[in-house]
């Protein structure tokens, strides 16, 4: 199997073909599986909760994968072997591919298919943050889970579950809704005070909302999750208090200065899962992304 991922040619579809075949078995013996099972089960297997970021900024990609036809496909095959042993999921942010246009999507679209015939077993988050009115979402949803294949996406709430609707109707697929986000400027609207009409003593913050809202009334068929940055450790602990035990992708760890030591107090749910852990920038374009992925996954276990 080796040599034929190295020898993987893009443009060779009937090779794609081919291995897909070899996969189906597989992939029909998961049908059965709901899309939480599937990352429960790599997170076990692999004793890991690491999500790998594939952010590949263009204008950062190593000089020695520029000569390639096609960049950040051959920078992404790349960390993908090198950092997949630790991998329970991978997540790539679609803007990255998206700036450059038909190109950035093709070599999207051959990361994918590449992933999906080799490493069939590993969690797909595509980071898109979508959300629109029903027909439109339609076409995100036709797009990212069933053309890119993706096992999940991130999708914001301000619409409304309506709205959402077309995500959450597919059992099949992942719906991970932006709660608590890291980014500094967060507090802008998530930290908002909410008060019931004609009861000023109960009011709320609109990440607690939010996090009700998705576990007690979107989440009827066991497909949500919710964004919660690992820079907000307090607010984490909260969350999981009023969501069970659903699982949380949490952002913010390397390069936004989050702690895995607070995020596995606060976040792990009562099956000793329930957090896909991110790190990006801070592995892909570290000096040796191999070593930085082990030394993440193995700082994780410590805790597990």
């Amino acid at each position: 199997m080796a040599t034929e991922k190295n020898s993987w040619n893009p443009k060779s579809k009937l090779e794609l073909i081919v291995l897909s075949k070899l996969t189906a078995v597989k992939s029909d013996n998961k049908s059965k599986m709901s899309i939480l099972d599937k990352y429960n089960k790599r997170a076990k297997e692999i004793n890991s909760l690491l999500c790998v970021g594939l952010d590949s900024d263009y204008k950062k990609i190593p000089d020695r994968f520029l000569t390639n036809e096609m960049p950040q496909f051959a920078f992404n095959k790349w960390l993908i072997e090198e950092t997949q042993e630790y991998a329970a999921a991978f997540k790539i942010n679609i803007a990255f591919y998206e700036a450059r246009g038909d190109q950035g999507l093709k070599e999207l679209k051959e990361t994918m298919e590449y992933l999906r015939v080799y490493y069939p077993d590993i969690f797909l988050i595509c980071d898109s943050k979508r959300a629109d009115i029903g027909n439109t979402n339609q076409g995100y949803v036709n797009e990212l889970f069933d053309w890119f294949g993706f096992d999940a996406i991130t999708l914001h709430p301000y619409l409304g579950g309506e709205a959402l609707q077309p995500f959450l109707d597919r059992k099949d697929k992942g719906c991970i809704i932006l709660c608590r986000t890291s980014n500094p400027g967060a507090g802008e609207l998530q930290d908002l005070e909410l008060r019931k009409p004609f009861n000023s003593a109960q009011s709320k913050q609109l990440w607690q909302i939010v996090a009700e809202k998705v576990y007690y009334d979107w989440n009827k068929n066991n497909n949500c999750m919710l964004v919660v940055g690992a820079t907000y450790p307090e607010e984490m602990k909260k969350i999981r208090n009023i969501a069970g035990d659903m699982t949380f992708l949490v952002p913010g760890i390397g390069a936004q200065g989050g702690s895995v030591a607070e995020v596995m107090k606060a976040g792990l749910n009562s099956q000793n899962l329930g957090l896909i852990i991110n790190s990006s920038r801070g592995i892909i374009f570290s000096e040796n992304p191999k070593k930085e992925a082990q030394r993440l996954c193995e700082e994780i276990r410590r805790f597990m």
